[in-house]
C-alpha cells in the first residue's frame, strides 16, 4: 500500500493579493510544507507571480479541480487538498499539519475518509459546514466545496468528477462528495479546522458569471436530485 501523500492546491483568480494572504498564512504556519503548497493560476488577469500552473484559459472551478486531481496524482500524490483562494483559516496554527494528522485519526477511528473538509464559521447555504462547538468532528451527507481534501482512489472508484456541462462547478462537489457517501466512503466536517470563506467574493467580480453558473448548476442539479432538488438538499443537512 502507498504511503499516504497529500498535496495543497490553492486556486487563483481575482486579485493576486487575495490569494497571497492565504499562500502567506500557510507558509507562516507550515513552513515545512512550503514544497507542497502550489498556486494553480486559473488563466487570471492578474497573474500569479511564480505559480506553478498557470492555465492558458479559464478552466472554472470543476475543470480547474480535475487538472489538479489528475497532475497531482501524476506527482504521486494520494490525496489533494482544493483551496478556494476566499479564505482564510480560523483555527490554531499549524494549519495544514494538524488537518491531515486529524484526518488520519479519523480513518484510523472510523475507517476510510473519501472527502474532508473545514468546518466554516457561517454558511448561508449548507448549514451542516457551519463549526459545532463542543464536537471534535461530525459526518455529512454532502460537503460545500470550499476546502475539500479529497483521496484520489475514491474519486477514481467514482469514475471522476462528471462535470460534464457544468464546468463553471456549482453543484459538482455536492454531487461528489453525496456519491462518496453513498459509496461507503466516508464524508467528514471537521470542526476543529474551520475557515472564515468570503462567498462568491471572486465570482462577483466577473459580469454576468453568477448567472451562467446558476443556469448550468440548475439542469445539472435537477437531472441528479430530482427536479425539487433544493429541497432534497435542505433536508441533507441536519
Amino acid at each position: 500500500m502507498t504511503d499516504p501523500s497529500l498535496l495543497i492546491v490553492l486556486l487563483h483568480y481575482g486579485p493576486v493579493s487575495r490569494t497571497a494572504a492565504l499562500h502567506a498564512q500557510l507558509s507562516a504556519s507550515d513552513p515545512t510544507w512550503g514544497p507542497k503548497v502550489l498556486v494553480l493560476d486559473n488563466a487570471a488577469p492578474e497573474p500569479y507571480p511564480d505559480a506553478w500552473v498557470r492555465t492558458d484559459r479559464n478552466l472554472y472551478w470543476a475543470g480547474a479541480l480535475d487538472y489538479a486531481m489528475q497532475a497531482c496524482a501524476d506527482l504521486n500524490a494520494t490525496h489533494l487538498w482544493f483551496l478556494n483562494n476566499d479564505l482564510l483559516f480560523d483555527s490554531p496554527a499549524p494549519h495544514i499539519a494538524r488537518a491531515w494528522e486529524r484526518l488520519r485519526h479519523i480513518e484510523r477511528e472510523t475507517g476510510r475518509v473519501g472527502v474532508y473538509s473545514p468546518s466554516t464559521l457561517v454558511n448561508p447555504y449548507h448549514a451542516q459546514m457551519v463549526c459545532r462547538h463542543g464536537t471534535q468532528w461530525h459526518e455529512a451527507a454532502y460537503v460545500d466545496g470550499i476546502a475539500p481534501l479529497l483521496r484520489l482512489d475514491c474519486v477514481r472508484e467514482l469514475g471522476g468528477l462528471d462535470c460534464e456541462g457544468n464546468a463553471f462547478g456549482y453543484g459538482v462537489d455536492v454531487w461528489l462528495s453525496w456519491r462518496a457517501r453513498q459509496a461507503g466512503w466516508g464524508v467528514v466536517v471537521d470542526d476543529q479546522v474551520v475557515v472564515r470563506h468570503r462567498y462568491h467574493s471572486t465570482a462577483r467580480e466577473q459580469e454576468g458569471f453568477l448567472c451562467r453558473a446558476a443556469a448550468a448548476e440548475e439542469p445539472y442539479m435537477a437531472r441528479r436530485f430530482g427536479a425539487d432538488w433544493r429541497t432534497a438538499l435542505k433536508a441533507m443537512q441536519g
